[in-house]
């Protein structure tokens, strides 16, 4: 690498960007890190700053928190394989005419869920924000105080209306809400309900002296019921797991259900517990569906093909009924006596000890809920070293130990997972 000379005259940019080729960046990337270092008056860490540069970029690493939906590292993992040709996106190939892009995707959905219709947006946040525009802008949206909740983000269920030009009327109290405040402000001459919104508490969960309507007795009030179920479960059945739905998903909601029960619109995340990638959809009855449609903001909030191409992937092995395509299921639907006979290999090369840890749902979903798992445990803090690695591997330290647990290592990574541990000692 170039160094200052005896006048102390600084290097060449263009030397110095050369001589820190190795790290792969393009030319121009490394001329802002020779730069950057000859500011500082330190041309030695121009290699420093361009790995830094590289490393903030987007690249697969190895999941060895436990934490499944890890919304640090994209929550569920999707593949999403398309070649460089283009794609039907808006056009029917029946007729040769215009196309709807959410035709394909939010007809599967609709189909696996149970519901008339189905329409995609960016995330969940976006779906709330178009069902409020669609439905109830200018007018008055009524909600538990329960569930005027904020998550990720500075997420904030108020703001939310406020954006999609809805007024809150807010009912009931902290721990207890009775279908009466709802009916009460529905049936109120001074107000003009558009939509009366239930909101999952997706993160948290409110215990103790505590009451909530059902879905049912909202849905018999005179105003449309717009479920924000959240996490994305389709159907508290789990019809594509052989062993049906596990305990955990016990007091989950569920899309097909929440409709079945009378809710007019259902609103759930994509990359949560449907398994697919970042999404918001928007399902239910036909009309409201379209009326959401044919507000301004679905065109700003559409996504494009590769999103809606792994949703239809993910819309069709539910309805094939093949949980273990969907990773996020795969994974949950481990066993203990699976991972241990995983286990069992890195337990053989001497890198860790193996022990019995707990997983977790994660991604705001379930909160509390915990899964036996098994993981492998070496004494001390390694988790900078693993992800520093050219492939990091990203560990949970308790205590003075570091554990990767093995219910979030894809199994075609546990060569790399051992071969790192062993690099440790």
């Amino acid at each position: 690498m170039p160094s200052l000379g005896p006048a102390d005259r600084p290097p060449s940019v263009d030397a110095l960007a050369r001589s820190i080729t190795d790290v792969g960046l393009p030319h121009p990337m490394l001329v802002d890190a020779a730069r950057s270092a000859i500011a500082a008056g330190s041309p030695e860490s121009a290699h420093g700053i361009a790995l830094a540069t590289s490393r903030r970029m987007l690249r697969p690493v190895i999941n060895g928190t436990g934490t499944i939906l890890h919304t640090n590292l994209g929550r569920a993992p999707v593949a999403v394989h398309q070649a460089e040709r283009y794609t039907n996106l808006e056009l029917d190939l029946t007729t040769g005419g215009r196309g709807s892009r959410m035709a394909t995707a939010g007809d599967l959905i609709a189909r696996a869920c149970g519901a008339e219709k189905a329409i995609i947006v960016n995330n969940c946040a976006a779906a709330v924000l178009l069902v409020l525009g669609g439905l109830a802008d200018g007018r008055d949206v009524v909600v538990s105080r329960s569930e005027l909740v904020e998550i990720g983000g500075g997420f904030r269920i108020p703001d939310v209306m406020a954006r999609g030009g809805a007024n809150l009327i807010e009912v009931g109290t902290t721990n207890r809400t009775r279908v009466a405040d709802f009916a009460k402000a529905v049936d109120d001459p001074a107000t003009d309900v558009g939509v009366v919104l239930r909101v999952h508490q997706s993160n948290y969960k409110i215990v103790g002296f505590t009451e909530a309507p059902t879905t049912a007795q909202l849905a018999g009030l005179d105003a449309p019921l717009v479920a924000d179920i959240g996490s994305g479960l389709l159907d508290s059945r789990c019809p594509w797991l052989q062993g049906g739905p596990p305990g955990w998903l016990a007091e989950e909601p569920a899309a097909r259900q929440t409709l079945a029960a009378g809710a007019g619109l259902v609103a759930f995340s994509g990359d949560k517990l449907f398994g697919g990638p970042q999404a918001g959809i928007i399902a239910g009855d036909a009309e409201l569906v379209d009326q959401c449609a044919q507000h301004p903001l679905a065109r700003a909030l559409r996504p494009g093909d590769l999103v809606l191409g792994a949703l239809q992937d993910t819309a069709l092995a539910y309805l094939r009924e093949e949980g273990n395509a969907i990773p996020f299921w795969r994974m949950a639907a481990l066993t203990v006596e699976q991972l241990r006979l995983r286990a069992a290999a890195f337990d053989a090369t001497g890198v860790g000890d193996v022990v019995d840890v707990q997983s977790t749902p994660g991604g705001g979903t379930l909160p509390g809920v915990e899964m036996d798992s098994v993981g492998i445990a070496r004494s001390g803090d390694h988790r900078d070293t693993l992800r520093g690695l050219d492939r990091p591997i990203i560990a949970r330290v308790e205590g003075d130990t570091t554990y990767v647990d093995l219910r979030t290592v894809h199994p075609e990574d546990d060569a790399t997972v051992i071969n790192a541990l062993r690099s440790l000692d």
